[in-house]
């Protein structure tokens, strides 16, 4: 009996994170895929989002980027003139 052998190649993608902190969570977010997930701490948050990634990625229709796709993330900083509301505070 001939019995073929079915191997599952697996391959990485290094992919972007961005993590900041709402309120008690981290929330870590992927640009590429604009997948996100939280945890309590940056290293939980980083962790499901590795997971949530994983599970996204197993459609087989998704289309996986290049290296050359992957974001360039960085800070910028802007002027504000006037009164403005603190940004990062949760309140509206």
């Amino acid at each position: 009996m001939n019995v073929k052998r079915f191997m599952q190649i697996s391959d990485s993608l290094e992919l972007s994170a961005v993590v900041r902190r709402e309120g008690r969570l981290y929330v870590a977010l992927c640009p590429e895929f604009d997948v996100a997930s939280q945890g309590k701490s940056i290293e939980e948050a980083l962790a499901n989002l590795k997971e949530a990634l994983e599970l996204y990625l197993e459609d087989e229709d998704v289309e996986k980027p290049s290296e050359a796709e992957i974001p360039i993330v960085t800070v910028v900083k802007v002027d504000v003139r006037g009164p403005t509301r603190n940004l990062r505070s949760k309140g509206n």
